[in-house]
């Protein structure tokens, strides 16, 4: 499961606020303090870094909502009422620690907190395990499009921390998924995601190997795949390139290795008409058309990302006059 090439910023993956605040782990009890000394404290950790408190302020927020249950209105709130209590799932030092590690490591507050929010999901993920990007929530909302009625059977190619694979299980309750994952990693953590989507079935192995006892029934296969250069993997800011797995993020030379595979058989793991959406590298879209095109899928088509620009691709297999 590949995207773009810098570390996700989590602020731009804020819960829900209607959604329920994980436990968190091993505390007895909840650490009590001011909002005075919260806000005290939120400045301290701002001062004194490379990055500017602007820069940094909405990782440091995004860290006190997930790691410590103080979200962005309770802060504007203390703003107005500093004197007020505030229970912390953690404590400040803990906050504290963690915040440093994050500066000090570039190790992601997602894999620092176990958690990531995506799309109305918050998931588990850590070390070995792609953090899912904001971008890639529009793969489901492509696949709701393009395929309006649910499919009895879809699958999802790499699914990593199975994200994709979660969000259409709860678009679709009816349909079967499988959950296609090579990393053990990976797997570990997508089944303890999965596990409130009993119809989807996690399977080990590589691209559509697995899948080889539902060839020719598939009515959707999404793919989120490793996509990036080697050359570029290798220059990749350092919260990536030393923290997230290079399987899902790393594809040979020209980046194209794993969307070749997947475009090699996908007419064949497909049943008739049934449909592939995949992500690729922001400059690969004429690629990955002559790729599918030659793979002899039809209906072709291109969609933008959030910043419009082409980053998915989506094709169908033939019908069954045209194989």
């Amino acid at each position: 499961m590949a995207t773009n090439l810098m570390t996700p910023d989590p602020s731009r993956q804020s819960p829900h606020w209607d959604q329920p605040r994980p436990p968190v782990a091993e505390l007895q009890m909840n650490p009590t303090t001011t909002g005075r000394v919260l806000l005290a404290w939120r400045r301290q950790q701002l001062a004194g870094q490379p990055r500017s408190p602007a820069d940094l302020q909405p990782s440091l927020d995004w860290l006190l909502d997930l790691g410590a249950g103080v979200g962005r209105q309770q802060l504007q709130l203390l703003q107005l009422s500093p004197d007020q209590p505030v229970a912390l799932q953690r404590s400040l030092d803990e906050l504290a620690a963690l915040w440093n590690r994050h500066l000090g490591e570039a190790v992601p507050l997602q894999y620092l907190l176990g958690l990531c929010p995506w799309r109305d999901l918050t998931l588990q993920v850590g070390p070995g395990v792609l953090i899912p990007r904001p971008e890639t929530e529009l793969l489901i909302e492509l696949a709701l499009q393009l395929v309006p009625s649910p499919p009895q059977l879809w699958a999802d190619l790499g699914t990593g921390s199975g994200a994709l694979a979660l969000a259409l299980a709860r678009a679709w309750p009816h349909s079967r998924g499988l959950a296609v994952e090579l990393s053990a990693a990976a797997r570990t953590l997508a089944a303890v995601n999965l596990r409130v989507a009993p119809h989807v079935q996690l399977l080990s192995g590589s691209w559509w190997q697995p899948l080889a006892p539902w060839w020719g029934q598939l009515g959707l296969v999404v793919a989120n795949p490793p996509y990036i250069p080697t050359s570029v993997w290798a220059q990749l800011e350092p919260g990536v390139r030393e923290h997230e797995p290079a399987l899902a993020l790393a594809a040979g030379d020209d980046g194209l290795e794993a969307i070749r595979q997947i475009a090699a058989g996908a007419v064949v793991a497909l049943r008739p008409g049934g449909r592939l959406l995949l992500e690729h590298h922001h400059d690969q879209s004429e690629a990955a058309f002559e790729l599918l095109a030659n793979a002899g899928l039809v209906a072709l088509a291109r969609h933008r990302d959030l910043e419009g620009v082409w980053r998915f691709a989506s094709a169908q297999a033939p019908p069954n006059d045209a194989r």
